[in-house]
C-alpha cells in the first residue's frame, strides 16, 4: 500500500510557509543527524557583532530546500527534463549539503577534526543515511559529488550562483540586518534556464545576477570576515588547541564524552571510521559553550583567560592591514604582553598572534553563463558594464594582528 505524504509546514521568517514535499524528505529531517543542525550556529560567533545572528544550519537547510523546490518547478515549466528521481535527488543533496558542519560551523573547521572538512563529513553522513534509507539517496549523493551526468543538476547545488548561496545570503542578511546582502532569490530562480545541459540565466536577469555577485562581496568583507568575529573565532580555535594540549598531558577534563573523544586525538584516525562519525554526530554548540563555562574555572591561566574573553566578550584588539604584518611588530606586542602578564613566550602566543584572510568574488573556473535572445551563451562579465572581471576574479588578501587590550 502506497504511503500517503506526511503534510508538514515550517513557518520560516524569510519565505513564509515551507511545505515538506515528500515522505523521504520528512524522514530525513526527522533523523537525529539532521535534527542536530538545530544546535549548530549558521554564522559561528558572528552574534557577538550582530546580535540577531543566532540562526542555525537547520534554518538554512530548510530554506535552501524550499528554493530548490521553486527552481525545479520553474525549470520544468520551461521544458527542462527533470525526472522525479532527479527532483528528489536535488532535494536530498541541498537538504543535506551542510550536515557535516561541526560546532559553530566554519569557526572550528579542521580544528576539532583535523584534516577533514565539512564537505567530506557531509558525504560521510549522506552515505550512512543512504544505507538507512535503502539506497534512495544515491542520486542526491551523485549530485553532491558533482558526478551526475546532467551537469545542470550539479550546478544547482554547487556553482557560482547556486541555491545554497541564494539562501545563505538572503538569510544571513536578514538576521544580521545588513541590507547590502539582501538578494532577490525569487527573481534569480525565475531567470534560470538550461542550455546544452548547463545552467544559465536569461539575459533579462542580468541586473539580478550583478546584484548577487556584489552582495556576496559585501557580505564577505562586512559580515563573514568582520574583524571582531574573526578575533572571537581565533580565540575559540586557541581554546581548543590549549584544551587539547592539557587533556593529552592529563591536566584537564571535560564532561562531554564526544568532545573529549576528539580532543584526545592528535590526528584523524584510520580515515575517520564510523565510530568517529557517531561521536561527531553528538557534537554541537552546546558542548563547546558548556566546556567554556567549565574551563573558565581552570587552574591553567591561559585556558581560563581565553574562555573568559569569549564568554564575557572581552576580546583581543585586532588590526587589519593590506600588507603582511612585520615581524618586529609581532615581537614588540608579544614582549609587551609578556611583561604585563608574566606569561612565557609560548603562553603569550595564545593571545598575541597574526594571520591572513582572503576572498574571491568570482571564479572564472565556474562561470555564470548568460543566455541571450539569439541563443548564444557567454560569461556574465561580457554583458555587464558594472562588473570588473579583473577585480572580481582577483583573490583579495588581508593580514591581521591580534593582541590583548589590557592585562589578563
Amino acid at each position: 500500500m502506497k504511503r500517503s505524504p506526511k503534510l508538514k509546514l515550517f513557518n520560516d521568517p524569510i519565505y513564509g510557509f515551507i511545505p515538506i514535499p515528500s515522505n523521504l524528505i520528512f524522514d530525513l529531517i526527522a533523523h537525529p543527524y539532521f535534527q542536530r543542525l538545530r544546535r549548530i550556529s549558521q554564522m559561528g560567533l558572528s552574534y557577538l557583532v550582530y546580535p540577531g545572528a543566532h540562526h542555525t544550519r537547520f534554518h538554512h537547510a530548510l530554506g535552501a530546500m524550499h528554493l530548490m523546490n521553486q527552481a525545479i518547478s520553474m525549470l520544468r515549466q520551461k521544458g527542462v527534463d527533470i525526472s522525479d528521481r532527479d527532483a528528489e535527488g536535488l532535494r536530498c543533496a541541498i537538504l543535506l549539503h551542510d550536515i557535516g558542519h561541526g560546532p559553530f560551523s566554519h569557526a572550528l573547521e579542521n580544528e576539532l577534526v583535523r584534516g577533514v572538512d565539512h564537505e567530506s563529513l557531509s558525504l560521510r553522513f549522506m552515505l550512512e543515511l543512504n544505507e538507512v534509507f535503502n539506497g534512495r539517496l544515491q542520486t542526491g549523493i551523485d549530485i553532491f559529488q558533482k558526478t551526475h551526468p546532467k551537469p545542470f543538476l550539479n550546478q544547482l547545488v554547487s556553482g557560482q550562483i547556486d541555491i545554497d548561496r541564494m539562501d545563505y545570503l538572503k538569510r544571513d542578511s536578514f538576521y544580521t540586518g545588513v541590507s547590502e546582502g539582501n538578494i532577490n532569490a525569487e527573481r534569480l530562480i525565475a531567470m534560470l534556464s538550461v542550455h546544452d545541459e548547463d545552467l544559465v540565466f536569461e539575459a533579462k536577469g542580468i541586473y539580478s545576477v550583478e546584484k548577487f555577485l556584489m552582495a556576496r562581496r559585501f557580505m564577505y568583507w562586512q559580515v563573514y570576515l568582520h574583524k571582531t568575529s574573526l578575533a572571537a573565532e581565533q580565540l575559540l580555535i586557541r581554546i581548543i588547541r590549549r584544551a587539547r594540549e592539557l587533556i593529552q598531558l592529563g591536566d584537564l577534563e571535560c564532561d562531554a564524552h564526544s568532545l573529549m573523544y576528539f580532543l584526545r586525538q592528535t590526528e584523524t584516525r584510520d580515515g575517520f571510521p564510523k565510530e568517529s562519525l557517531e561521536q561527531f554526530a553528538l557534537l554541537d554548540d552546546v558542548d563547546i559553550l558548556a566546556a567554556l563555562k567549565h574551563w573558565r574555572q581552570s587552574t591553567d591561566r591561559v585556558l581560563a583567560s581565553l574562555c573568559e574573553m569569549i564568554l564575557d566578550r572581552r576580546l583581543v584588539s585586532i588590526k587589519i592591514k593590506e600588507t603582511p604584518i612585520p615581524g618586529d611588530s609581532i615581537r614588540k606586542k608579544l614582549k609587551q604582553f609578556q611583561k604585563v602578564s608574566g606569561l612565557s613566550a609560548e603562553e603569550a602566543s595564545y593571545f598575541v598572534f597574526t594571520g591572513e584572510i582572503s576572498n574571491q568574488t568570482y571564479s572564472q573556473e565556474s562561470q555564470v553563463r548568460i543566455l541571450q535572445k539569439n541563443g548564444r551563451v557567454s560569461d556574465v562579465t561580457s554583458h555587464s558594464a558594472h562588473l570588473n572581471l579583473e577585480s572580481l576574479s582577483e583573490t583579495q588578501t588581508r593580514y591581521y594582528l591580534c593582541y590583548p587590550k589590557k592585562r589578563i
